[in-house]
């Protein structure tokens, strides 16, 4: 296989970062389009600029994000950290003992690997579920964790969403909320209510996800766990710095529901258009192709022989596919999709939000075609271990 470990997925995103730096340089940031949904961004004027300092910067933003985050997200105290996975780390610390079960529910497998790898940091126990009916709290068990959107935008539905909280405060045991972006998609989308008005103690949400801010993460919740939560990340270095507090204020202010509900008008236009793939599945904001999907749609169109692929999938994987195609995307079409420049860890699934401010200059025609040509790309590279293996990581 191709990608085999974290060491590779971290030198399949260096290559894409330079293929990035290559496009602006000779090209131009105008014929580059991220899709991905979690652009971000970094919204601040010079007179924030100015406040950049290590306690001036907190004493001026921390009292309007503390109103700006519980207008977003509820809650009675708001605690920004670095990144989701930081505060999903930090909570951990605090709330989950050694030896004991920390219990994840969620609407699809995989988990995202930053909640099991900080169990394993405090030598605690994990149980995930998918299924409501498979569901039960073990004994010794110190937290709940509900993931909202997968990194899949699986959506979880409100009745399940209620009826697990009920269940831990029945025990006593406080919930915590993965809300990355479903605190937008179940909200707009999905007309469901926040995480801490369906019940939940705690929740946490990416600032970067479907909406303007900066790579981070803000947390809100009972006022009691909050103050326990930000000592332990003041320890361990994990808040956010007046930069991206600046930036999240900011985010949260220039945030437009209506960006998310224009996308769904986009996504059946483009979704005409692909009539002739089978592999698209709908997500919220846009559409996606699995590594399943593609494997399936490269098996089933008749353009690589039975005995070839036969030979191709010695060597290369499902989720290959996924990560050569997402290369082949970014260095011939000028679209950045997450598989090219995720973390470790992440999901392989190919996802074209529709929501993010590119997409909403990319004509949806161009689209497809650059989505069409660069499949039959892909058909060619994969027939060539070699050229695989430098679409992935140059070079090197």
């Amino acid at each position: 296989m191709l990608v085999n470990n974290p060491i590779d997925e971290v030198k399949k995103r260096e290559n894409s970062l330079k293929i990035i730096r290559d496009i602006i340089k000779n090209q131009g940031r105008e014929n580059l389009y991220d899709l991905t949904g979690l652009s971000g961004g970094f919204i601040a004027n010079q007179n924030d600029l100015n406040l950049l300092e290590t306690y001036v910067g907190p004493a001026i933003f921390e009292e309007e994000l503390e109103e700006l985050g519980k207008k977003h997200l509820g809650g009675e105290k708001i605690l920004a950290v670095n990144r989701t996975s930081s505060g999903i780390l930090a909570t951990i610390l605090t709330l989950v003992k050694a030896d004991s079960y920390l219990i994840h529910f969620l609407p699809e497998l995989p988990s995202h690997p930053s909640i099991i790898k900080s169990v394993d940091i405090v030598k605690g126990k994990y149980l995930e579920f998918d299924n409501i009916d498979d569901f039960y709290i073990a004994n010794n068990t110190s937290l709940i964790v509900i993931t909202g959107s997968t990194m899949d935008h699986r959506v979880l539905d409100e009745e399940t969403f209620k009826k697990i909280i009920a269940i831990a405060h029945e025990h006593d045991i406080p919930v915590f909320v993965d809300d990355a972006s479903g605190a937008r998609l179940r909200t707009v989308i999905y007309n469901q209510k926040k995480a801490i008005d369906l019940g939940a103690d705690l929740v946490i949400t990416s600032t970067d996800k479907l909406m303007p801010g900066p790579r981070g993460g803000l947390m809100a919740g009972r006022a009691n766990l909050i103050d326990k939560i930000k000592s332990k990340a003041y320890q361990f270095g994990l808040e956010a710095q007046p930069p991206s507090i600046i930036a999240i204020v900011n985010g949260l202010k220039a945030f437009k529901k209506e960006n998310l509900l224009k996308s769904l008008q986009r996504k059946k236009s483009l979704i005409s258009m692909l009539n002739s793939y089978s592999f698209f599945e709908e997500t919220p904001t846009g559409i996606m192709i699995s590594k399943k999907g593609l494997q399936k749609e490269i098996n089933g169109c008749g353009k690589i022989d039975k005995q070839t692929l036969s030979q191709i999938y010695k060597f290369i994987s499902s989720s290959d596919l996924c990560f050569i195609w997402a290369a082949l995307l970014l260095k011939e079409e000028g679209i950045i999709t997450i598989p090219a420049v995720s973390m470790p860890g992440a999901s392989p699934t190919i996802r074209f939000d529709l929501s993010s401010k590119d997409a909403i200059t990319l004509d949806m025609n161009t689209l497809y075609k650059k989505i069409d040509s660069s499949f039959k790309s892909l058909l060619d590279t994969i027939q060539d271990l070699d050229k695989s293996k430098r679409v992935l990581y140059g070079n090197q």
